[in-house]
């Protein structure tokens, strides 16, 4: 008999080459040297997620490495096409098609790692247990941001939806996305400079 799946999966966004940034993100560590990968794992996991992804691609051996144990990686060979490509193979990874699913998916990119789990609790408690048709994201002062929920049921449209270097603004624009201020708990800004 197969085991039930966990209501709520993370998927850490980790795939990118980080041009602007100078080299893969996922690659980054905070002034202490902890990987921002393992931020993101644990933000997630303190968050209310039951299992936890981590979707690398450029230099992912070396992303790869600092997962941390219990989380599981997920080699995008696409990761070249742009955001899209991780989004879609993480989606698949993290809500694969079968009687046995989870809920949802929350997303966090790696490049967010003072995203605090108070943040992901609040994006989960929005979905009102309804979690396998919610759509919702956090916001910062109105402004969209991360973490973002996926309800299971939206998986395949949204990964249809994507192409090239976008991800699921637009889809969750369109399709009601419920959005929740978390602009009280911390900044929301992503780390696109050293």
């Amino acid at each position: 008999m197969d085991e039930p799946a966990a209501p709520i999966v993370g998927l850490v966004l980790a795939a990118g080459a980080g041009t602007r940034f100078g080299g893969p993100k996922g690659l980054a560590r905070d002034a202490a040297g902890t990987p921002w990968v393992e931020r993101a794992v644990d933000t997630l996991r303190r968050g209310g997620c039951g299992r936890v992804l981590v979707a690398v691609g450029a230099r992912g051996d070396e992303v790869a490495a600092f997962v941390p144990p219990g989380a599981e990686v997920v080699e995008v060979a696409a990761w070249a096409d742009g955001l899209s490509a991780t989004l879609r193979a993480g989606l698949a990874t993290a809500v694969p098609s079968g009687p046995v699913r989870p809920a949802a998916v929350v997303i966090l990119p790696v490049d967010v790692p003072d995203a605090p789990p108070s943040a992901v609790r609040r994006v989960v408690a929005a979905a009102d247990a309804h979690f396998s048709t919610a759509l919702v994201q956090a916001t910062y002062d109105g402004a969209p941001g991360h973490p973002v929920l996926i309800g299971a049921e939206h998986v395949p449209a949204l990964a249809e939806s994507v192409a090239g270097d976008e991800g699921a603004r637009l889809y969750l624009r369109t399709h009601g996305v419920i959005r929740v201020e978390c602009g009280d708990l911390w900044s929301g800004a992503d780390i696109d400079t050293r």
